[in-house]
């Protein structure tokens, strides 16, 4: 049986936490600073083709763990055409419809070996990845929230359910937790957590792709315990839905709220989003919960809410206590042409 990838050594390793978009932007980032990357996923999607997957086949939700495959895959024309393979997606009526190739490979391959990790790391192979994309726990999750403002009497709490349901809602999310609770985490992830120079948290979903991996007992102990460098990155913006109307501060507080004892080194907040000298003071008292020290920097592509990976990888090489590659911060670099990422292979190491 086909065996996943060794991570390569060659630079100092990097785990990433998250999912969706979010975790997207992240990998792009740090591949370009390492080729020993670890994606750690989240594992509560149940919308779109995820969703109908999981629920007809009982498989954890494939998407964002595709996303995450696709931006480590290997840069070669060989290798991005199955990376576009894996993002094609089934137009149409039938039972095909809305489906991407990589969700249905994704869910076959974890039928016929039995893992979903094994399953990952194949299709690793198949992209020439040189890092890792493993799920935070090998059993889906349902995410549950507490959400005020969707009755007429405003102090009412009602309590919803479901990854969608959480994202889109109108009200203002309160708490989340996860289904079953107190999940088992992958040992895999574990372990690349113990083993990481470096772990970066977001940005993301806050409720349902960054929050969510505190909430893994397991998983929250090794980041407690874990001896690498920890940075939470910051979203650029609210999201309509489950963080409309937050600040950068909204963010820290309601993080700490799930995990009071949660420590980070740095917290990367985008310059542009947060300029004012008084706002800038709040999120600083706000990071201080968590031991952190706050990094502004400009991380965003001009004019949008995404991150631009080359300025975030820039940043956490900095962060990590070395310069990246003037080669790889280069304007017309293939991360600022493309947000598949990188290919990281000549990336020097900061250590």
């Amino acid at each position: 049986m086909t065996s996943g990838p060794e991570v390569v050594r060659s630079g100092p390793a990097i785990v990433a936490l998250g999912g969706g978009h979010g975790l997207y932007a992240t990998l792009s980032a740090v591949r370009q600073l390492t080729p020993a990357v670890t994606a750690i996923v989240t594992v509560g999607d149940d919308g779109g083709s995820s969703g109908r997957l999981r629920s007809e086949l009982g498989v954890i939700p494939p998407g964002d763990l595709r996303m995450a495959l696709v931006a480590l895959a290997a840069q070669d024309p060989e290798h991005c055409v199955w990376a576009d393979v894996l993002q094609h997606r089934f137009g149409g009526t039938g039972a095909l419809a809305g489906h991407s190739v990589g969700n249905l490979i994704l869910a076959g391959l974890t039928e016929v070996v039995g893992d979903p990790v094994q399953a990952l790391a194949m299709v690793g192979n198949l992209l020439g990845a040189p890092g890792m994309v493993l799920p935070m726990s090998r059993v889906p999750l349902t995410i549950e929230a507490d959400v005020a403002g969707l009755e007429q009497d405003p102090r009412v709490v009602r309590g919803i359910r479901g990854q969608v349901a959480v994202a889109t809602t109108p009200g203002q999310v309160r708490r989340v937790r996860l289904e079953p609770a107190n999940p088992p985490a992958a040992a895999e992830a574990v372990a690349a957590v113990h083993a990481a120079d470096m772990v970066v948290l977001g940005p993301g979903s806050w409720f349902t792709s960054v929050i969510p991996h505190l909430l893994v007992p397991e998983l929250y102990t090794a980041l407690q315990s874990a001896t690498g460098h920890k940075v939470l990155v910051l979203n650029l913006a609210a999201e309509p839905g489950e963080t409309a109307g937050f600040s950068a501060e909204r963010h820290l507080h309601v993080l700490s709220q799930h995990a009071p004892d949660f420590a980070v080194d740095s917290v990367v907040v985008d310059a542009g989003a947060v300029g004012a000298a008084s706002e800038r003071a709040t999120v600083e008292r706000a990071a201080l919960r968590f031991g952190a020290r706050v990094e502004y920097a400009d991380v965003a592509v001009a004019g949008t809410c995404i991150h631009d990976p080359v300025k975030l990888a820039a940043v956490l090489a900095k962060l990590g206590g070395a310069r990246t590659p003037v080669d790889m911060l280069a304007a017309g670099s293939p991360a600022r042409e493309t947000l598949r990422g990188v290919n990281g292979e000549d990336s020097q190491t900061w250590r």
